[in-house]
């Protein structure tokens, strides 16, 4: 089944990061934020992904070419310019990286991936968000209720930190605890290949177009997340994902 990630935005809150490279590229722990998303699918079995480019797309196709090419040891014969791996250990992945337009909305660019989807159920997500979604579930749940799309709802976190009151009235701050103010789209999609046909030009957001006619349909349906989900819109929760990786204790490593 194959994954698609929308890595193509300008990514305009986070311009610090963002004037040099697309927010897919930030880096929390040395390795791009898409590269996490990446092998929290490949963990569970999804290696095949179609990554839609835009804004600064050559960053992204360089930093996989790179990571085809450069990774682990080698030995160099400069006389016939052979090259021997002596590392096996590199990903497993297929990465199809696909230019979809620097102004393309979000629901053009998964139109634009329409020959490659083929018929067949497929995954989406954004690629500025991480989580610990059991995917197979995810699929089970979309399998069950026989609709054409399932979205998974988190419940977003805080912006601020907590307040942990003790007994003895003293108190402790708590960060950025779930909140259960509601639910919102978190992304890691599953969608029937139907739901191409909603999706008219390059101007149609997936969002506010696609995924509300379905609604409307009665089409789409809601799969609940509990655990740990972060998006990855400003500078304040790039600190904070940077912040839990280099404490390891970060949730979304289950690989």
């Amino acid at each position: 089944m194959k994954v698609v990630i929308l890595a193509g935005g300008l990514g305009t809150r986070l311009a610090e990061e963002t004037d040099v490279r697309p927010k897919p590229m930030v880096e929390v722990g040395g390795r791009p934020i898409l590269w996490h998303i990446m092998k929290h699918y490949s963990a569970q079995g999804f290696k095949e992904f179609c990554v839609a480019l835009g804004y600064k797309g050559e960053v992204i196709k360089r930093f996989f070419v790179d990571l085809a090419t450069m990774h682990g040891s080698m030995t160099v014969s400069l006389a016939d310019g052979r090259i021997a791996r002596e590392d096996e250990s590199r990903e497993d992945w297929t990465v199809h990286l696909v230019e979809t337009g620097k102004d393309t909305n979000t629901g053009g660019r998964v139109g634009r991936l329409r020959d490659r989807l083929g018929d067949g159920t497929f995954m989406l997500t954004y690629g500025d968000g991480v989580g610990t979604v059991d995917l197979h579930a995810l699929l089970d749940f979309h399998r069950s209720h026989g609709k054409l799309a399932t979205v998974t709802a988190v419940r977003p976190p805080s912006r601020f930190g907590g307040l942990d009151f003790r007994e003895d009235g003293s108190v402790r701050f708590t960060e950025k605890p779930q909140m259960g103010e509601g639910w919102i789209n978190g992304g890691f999609m599953v969608l029937e290949p139907e739901v191409l046909d909603l999706i008219d030009g390059d101007h149609t957001s997936f969002e506010a177009d696609t995924l509300e006619q379905l609604a409307e349909r009665g089409e789409l349906r809601a799969y609940t997340h509990e655990g740990f989900w972060q998006a990855m819109d400003t500078l304040r929760e790039v600190r904070f994902l940077r912040a839990l990786w280099d404490r390891g204790e970060a949730p979304w490593v289950t690989w």
